[in-house]
């Protein structure tokens, strides 16, 4: 169907499921938080995967391994009057939790509860405990990393754009408008002239992190 074996494709819908939306429903929890009511007027404050998930955004996850969900709306003003530094933290929060799932997921083959010889059992077309694990975590790390770029509309674009020194935040303030358009060019046209742009900024970033988590024996 989609060049996926069925117990991948498993892994990723379950992953696109629970990654997706804890992601989204973190940056709606921070901005309640800092007392922006809007994710919640919204019906964005929930785990509901239904309120969150972006059909070409997920199908992306699938193909790619990438993805994307609704944007949850925020209120940059409200968020200001609490703390110039809020709507950086309700950006950071979606990053965040894919980065802490990704740990929590880790943890059971860090410690050799779960391994690729204890999945005894398991139906030929469900994906083991292992290979979830593993898919989830590669997932996540991903995501986190994908939004982490200092592009619009993605969440690096707001967390730079706080630390940034006033000449780059205006060069940010400048492309802000045609950053969809820029992302679609270097997700989908770039790689076809040699140029991978994302593999080539996560490139050093991923293997060390998954180091990290899993000590590189998995």
């Amino acid at each position: 169907m989609l060049g996926l074996d069925l117990p991948t494709l498993i892994s990723r819908i379950l992953t696109l499921v629970i990654a997706l939306s804890t992601h989204e429903f973190a940056h709606a929890k921070v901005a309640d938080l800092f007392g922006d009511n809007t994710p919640r007027m919204n019906g964005r404050l929930t785990l509901n995967p239904l309120k969150h998930l972006d059909i070409f955004g997920s199908l992306m996850l699938l193909v790619a391994g990438f993805g994307w969900a609704k944007p949850v709306p925020v209120n940059p003003y409200a968020l200001a009057q609490r703390s110039p530094s809020a709507f950086m933290w309700v950006s950071l929060a979606g990053p965040a939790s894919n980065f802490l799932m990704a740990i929590a997921a880790a943890i059971p083959l860090r410690a050799g509860w779960v391994t690729p010889y204890n999945a005894f059992g398991t139906a030929n077309f469900l994906p083991t405990p292992y290979d979830f694990l593993t898919e989830f975590i590669f997932i996540n790390l991903l995501l986190m990393l994908f939004n982490l770029i200092p592009l619009a509309p993605l969440d690096g674009d707001k967390i730079y754009s706080y630390f940034a020194p006033p000449p780059l935040a205006r060069v940010l303030d400048v492309i802000r408008p045609y950053g969809p358009i820029v992302l679609m060019l270097l997700v989908f046209l770039a790689p076809r002239f040699g140029f991978d742009v994302f593999g080539w900024m996560m490139s050093p970033a991923l293997p060390n992190l998954w180091i990290l988590l899993l000590g590189g024996n998995v």
